[in-house]
């Protein structure tokens, strides 16, 4: 029955030529348009991320048969899953890249230490902490958080990343730790350029080593993911 309903499906697809999507499709794929409302990047990335993991479990879930698993030489989907999670790493690893991008950005701002370039480079800093640090008050994001949505695009690769370990697993745990040391972090980045004062050149310091950690932070991020994809 499931076959069936899948080769219907599949028969009533247009037939296209194959393509390479580029480098730049799967790092930043176009927000779509619903209800002639257009998505937010981040609120499209959220989306995608989720869908992407319960994909995996349903295909988990879906009974297969197993002489012919047998007959394939496959060794179950769990090992199947694994090998399409390495498939989608780059997909996964985008974000971090762009918010390292961003970072990088942001400290040349900061270190005019003028009025307006610390703004930018606080917008710049909130932009890479991809939702996960505290939002303001009356946005939609805040609104997210109330309804007990996840918002933070870290915490969603890294479950997404991790979703076929178990919660024991160190290399999980390690994960975990460094997805909360990335969010402190951030955290701590953006009170620094919130409470900056120009004629201070201690803040100057403290900023500097607050990107610096954030930095750090995020290649460490960056490595726990890796390692829960096995492709570290």
């Amino acid at each position: 029955m499931a076959s069936s309903s899948y080769m219907a499906v599949c028969s009533s697809l247009p037939i296209c030529p194959p393509c390479r999507p580029t480098s730049a499709a799967l790092s930043s794929p176009a927000p779509p348009i619903i209800n002639g409302a257009k998505l937010t990047r981040s609120v499209f990335s959220r989306t995608l991320l989720a869908l992407m993991g319960s994909f995996s479990l349903q295909e988990v879930l879906l009974p297969s048969h197993p002489a012919m698993a047998l007959s394939l030489g496959i060794s179950g989907p769990k090992e199947w899953l694994k090998g399409q999670k390495k498939k989608t790493a780059d997909y996964l690893l985008a974000p971090i890249n762009v918010s390292r991008e961003r970072l990088k950005t942001a400290s040349s701002f900061a270190e005019t230490a003028s009025p307006n370039d610390i703004e930018e480079a606080q917008k710049l800093v909130k932009s890479a902490a991809r939702d996960c640090t505290k939002p303001e008050d009356g946005s939609l994001v805040a609104f997210q958080v109330k309804t007990g949505v996840e918002v933070c695009t870290f915490r969603l690769i890294l479950k997404n990343a991790a979703s076929l370990l178990d919660d024991a697993d160190p290399v999980k745990l390690n994960a975990n730790l460094a997805l909360d040391n990335l969010i402190s972090s951030f955290t701590m980045l953006d009170n620094f350029l919130t409470n900056f004062t120009v004629d201070s050149s201690s803040n100057r310091n403290s900023i500097a080593d607050a990107f610096g950690e954030t930095n750090d932070a995020l290649d460490s991020f960056e490595k726990g993911v890796r390692e829960c994809l096995g492709i570290a």
